[in-house]
């Protein structure tokens, strides 16, 4: 898939150069800053341009992805099904694997989770984790407080994206994927997966995010009036 974004000229994705004597794929370094370990993460995350170019290359991603076919039998790491129709998502374009270069949005890392999707349900989680729409304990640990912005961002977002979808409908998307997101970490923990089993109060807040997102009025998800 990552060769395929590169022959359609996406950029903001690592290349693919080969893979080593142990079996691992080499790619190419993402050059810039990246949102690092420590909280509260750095202003350019909550930042406007970041937002819309967040947008803008979430389009290019899933509309250079339209015309990729996997190889039969091709497995995805959180068992998607490919079909006919779909989109291939990052599903994890968040903050944490972002990198910022000369005041924008240069590109996302960590490939790993990237599978069969449609376009809503890739941006269900850009919307949890930039908007944020994520539970209010989250985003307040990462350093936002503009709760009273986040219907306005959520529709930069999405005007970024030249989102023609049903916008009223959108937030029973992100809901579902908080608790997919939730119910994925549980289930890969349980095999005793570290990695997740780490992951488990992200899990909590995750369902704490869908529960929220659930009470907001319906005004939150129209659009504002143009001119």
């Amino acid at each position: 898939m990552l060769r395929h974004l590169e022959a359609t000229g996406l950029e903001g994705a690592p290349r693919v150069l080969g893979v080593d004597d142990q079996g691992r794929e080499i790619l190419t370094h993402l050059d810039g800053e990246t949102a690092g370990e420590n909280l509260p993460w750095p202003a350019w995350v909550y930042s406007q341009t970041a937002l819309e170019d967040l947008g803008r290359w979430a389009r290019r991603l899933h509309d250079a992805t339209r015309s990729f076919v996997p190889l039969p039998g091709a497995r995805w790491l959180a068992g998607q099904t490919w079909r006919p129709g779909l989109v291939i998502g990052h599903h994890d374009a968040a903050p944490w694997n972002a990198v910022w270069r000369d005041g924008h949005l240069a590109g996302f890392f960590d490939w790993d989770t990237a599978g069969p999707s449609t376009r809503e349900f890739d941006l269900a989680f850009m919307a949890l984790t930039w908007v944020p729409l994520h539970a209010r304990t989250f985003a307040e640990r990462t350093g936002f407080t503009a709760f009273e912005d986040r219907s306005q961002r959520l529709h930069r977002l999405l005007d970024a994206y030249a989102y023609e979808g049903d916008r009223s409908a959108f937030g029973t998307v992100v809901a579902m994927r908080a608790r997919t997101n939730a119910e994925v970490i549980r289930r890969m923990a349980a095999d005793g997966d570290p990695v997740y089993t780490a992951l488990e109060p992200i899990a909590t807040e995750l369902d704490q995010a869908a529960r929220e997102v659930d009470m907001l009025p319906a005004s939150f998800w129209q659009p504002p009036p143009r001119g």
